[in-house]
This record gives structure tokens, C-alpha cells and sequence, in this order.
């Protein structure tokens, strides 16, 4: 079934009470995803770790939480989705375990070499021009550091439901080459249980 492309508009940019709706039946929609990701980003003592597009924001909170020893920033480009993270997440942001920023990857607010870890979850549909994103990223990762992306891949039953308009769908080895040219070492492989695809890219 095509998802109706108002709702795809705001699984890009939630908003509103819709937006609040839809981020919560998200957030139980790809918890799985999320944790398979999240088993890619092996977290040390004072590593400091981003997520991009954080969206509900459960999935930060939960490493955030899991992880005292390290340190934790997300950026959004979602207004609201920010604010209300904010609020949920207070106790970890006065801490100083957790900043979070409005905005996108095609400009991070960070100086360079600034991360570990970078990771990204049903994100890289919104970026139409992937190689200004994945060129910030590797600007804010250390030598060695690791970008982990989750996605959905192109493919015939894809391109049927998400609408055209709204996702910028990609092969897998659409997404390694990419990750390549912006300068990452590449290794692509499926989510064990989820069915989805994970990119892992390593900052030379």
C-alpha cells in the first residue's frame, strides 16, 4: 500500500499533533531497526557519539541512558521534534551527557573531528544531495571514527509505497559508493531480523 504523501511529508519533518502521532507509532514501527543499528555503534568510556535525524528521539535517550561514561549529541531538523525531546531528555542535557541542536547534517554545528561515532536511521531518503551530508560527517568524525547508516533499499516494493516526491530511495551499493567517494572504507549488510540494511563507513 502507497503511504499517502502527507504522511510521508511528515515522517520527513514532523510537526504538530500529527507529527507527535505518527513519531510515537514510529517509534514502536522500528524499535528493532533501531537496536540492530544501535549494535553497530560499539560505545566506549569517553567516546562521544551523534545521531542524526533523531526523530522521536528514543532511540538517543536510550544509549544516552545506557551508556553514563560516554557522551551523547543529536540534531534534528524538526522543530518540535527537538523541543519535545528536550523536555523528555532534560535530566541528561543538564548533566552534560546530552546536546541536542536544531538543524541538519548539511551543516553540523561541530568542529571538525568532534565524534567517534555518528549514526543515522531512516535518514539518508530526506538528503538530495547526499555527498554535502556525508562530507559533514566525515569533517566531524576522528580518524578512525565510524558512521553507521540504517535504511530502507531501493527496490520494486519500496518505490511502490514511499512516494517518489518525498524519499530519494537508493540501492545498497548505491549507498556504498556514495559512502566511498566521500572518503569511507564501506561495508554494507542486511539487519539480521528486521530485513532492513545497515552502511557502516569508517573515516580513514
Amino acid at each position: 500500500m502507497r503511504r499517502p504523501t502527507f504522511i510521508a511529508k511528515q515522517a520527513s519533518r514532523p510537526s504538530g499533533l500529527a507529527g507527535r502521532v505518527l513519531t510515537a507509532i514510529m517509534a514502536l514501527e522500528t524499535k528493532r531497526f533501531n537496536s540492530e543499528v544501535l549494535e553497530r555503534v560499539l560505545v566506549r568510556p569517553g567516546q562521544r557519539i551523534l545521531e542524526i535525524g533523531f526523530g522521536h528521539g528514543y532511540t538517543l535517550q536510550r544509549v544516552a541512558t545506557a551508556h553514563p561514561e560516554a557522551r551523547f549529541a543529536g540534531i534534528d531538523h524538526a522543530e518540535d521534534m527537538v523541543a519535545m525531546v528536550a523536555r523528555r531528555c532534560s535530566s541528561l542535557i543538564r548533566d552534560g551527557r546530552l546536546d541536542i541542536r536544531t538543524g541538519t547534517s548539511r551543516s553540523l554545528p561541530w568542529p571538525n573531528e568532534s565524534f567517534d561515532w555518528v549514526f543515522a536511521v531512516h535518514t539518508i531518503y530526506f538528503w538530495h544531495d547526499p555527498s554535502t551530508h556525508l562530507s559533514e560527517i566525515h569533517r566531524v568524525l576522528v580518524a578512525g571514527g565510524h558512521l553507521v547508516l540504517g535504511f530502507r533499499e531501493k527496490n520494486a516494493m519500496t518505490e511502490k509505497a514511499l512516494p517518489a516526491e518525498v524519499y530519494d530511495l537508493r540501492s545498497a551499493q548505491e549507498v556504498a559508493d556514495l559512502l566511498r567517494a566521500a572518503g569511507f572504507a564501506s561495508q554494507i549488510d542486511d539487519a539480521h531480523e528486521s530485513g532492513l540494511w545497515i552502511a557502516k563507513g569508517t573515516r580513514a
